[in-house]
């Protein structure tokens, strides 16, 4: 019998790979609910009061739509006053109207182009901004404002200028400004920096025909990372938000899409106003954070697909997006050519 018992155990007793796997995947299963159900419990508790805990007075790039709108509203709605940053006066004014007759805040607007940083321009334009928060209880900086153009093309086929621009605007001026805003946090003892990165950089391995975006908004999150750690024993909060798709102008150029008619796209990219009040709920709350609960979950998903399977389908959809665009491009250099025959 006890012969018999062991031989029985032998053939029943799994394969060590097998084990070491199952342990693995039970871990990662663990993981990825204890993230979702921290993920809930935020979102089922209180909302941070802003304003007490943080400051009076908040700072938005790229204010005048998108993400940068919703998310100056819902900072309005918290009762946070507003100093909005953007390149077109008109836009500003029309926000800054917007939020003081529906919220009843102040709105103060700086009229700056971040595509000039590190220009003369840009220089002087940085020196109003530096003395609208002069003086401020600013509590809260929002580095919203991006560039995505150019979009769907091959490295080579960009003109430079654009990718300057880019660079300038997602790198160069998230980095003045934070830095513009930094000392009164620093001399108040208390502060929330929000740079706004993508999930293009987390989320997925790769992001073909968009390169140099996807690698801007690495940058974002790792400068996030790091002032996180240089700032917290100071009272302040820096923390990169990544949110994936969300339906605005800037995603119908970078993979995603204006048409929500459909189920699917309603349920996996959320309205910009959407995106917001679950931005404001997170800032303090992690240094790099996808907010939005259709966003993690999208994540998780992710993170079990292979990496070489993200990337083939990636590559594949961007470059039906190129093809699409040199469509457009053609329509349009045509129609200026039969507009100049006319006339």
């Amino acid at each position: 019998m006890g012969s018999n018992g062991a031989l029985l155990f032998r053939q029943h007793q799994q394969p060590a790979w097998f084990v070491s796997f199952t342990i693995l995947g039970a871990v990662y299963v663990f993981a990825v609910f204890s993230r979702l159900l921290a993920h809930l419990a935020l979102l089922l508790r209180r909302p941070t009061n802003l304003r007490r805990r943080y400051g009076a007075w908040a700072v938005v790039t790229g204010p005048t739509s998108g993400i940068g709108r919703s998310v100056a509203l819902e900072l309005a709605r918290r009762g946070l006053n507003l100093v909005l940053v953007g390149r077109d006066p008109a836009k500003l004014h029309d926000i800054s109207e917007t939020i003081s007759a529906t919220h009843g805040v102040d709105a103060k607007t700086v009229v700056l182009d971040l595509a000039l940083v590190a220009t003369p321009q840009g220089d002087a334009a940085l020196r109003q901004l530096w003395e609208a928060v002069e003086g401020l209880d600013v509590g809260v900086l929002v580095n919203n404002a991006g560039l995505a153009k150019p979009c769907a093309v091959y490295l080579h086929e960009a003109d430079v200028d654009a990718w300057v621009r880019m660079i300038r605007v997602n790198l160069w001026a998230l980095t003045e400004v934070t830095a513009a805003v930094l000392p009164g946090m620093v001399e108040r003892g208390r502060g929330a920096v929000v740079n706004i990165g993508s999930g293009s950089s987390e989320a997925i391995p790769s992001f073909p025909l968009y390169s140099v975006y996807a690698a801007s908004k690495r940058y974002v999150a790792q400068f996030s990372r790091s002032l996180y750690i240089e700032y917290r024993s100071k009272g302040i909060d820096v923390q990169c938000q990544a949110p994936l798709f969300v339906d605005t102008k800037m995603t119908a150029g970078v993979g995603g899409s204006r048409k929500r008619q459909g189920l699917l796209s309603r349920l996996t990219v959320p309205t910009s106003d959407v995106y917001a009040d679950a931005a404001a709920r997170w800032i303090g709350h992690g240094q790099v954070c996808i907010p939005n609960l259709v966003h993690r979950l999208q994540w998780c998903l992710c993170r079990v697909v292979p990496d070489h399977l993200l990337d083939a389908l990636r590559l594949r959809k961007n470059l039906r997006q190129r093809a699409l665009f040199q469509q457009l491009r053609s329509v349009r250099v045509k129609g200026g050519l039969t507009g100049s025959e006319q006339s």
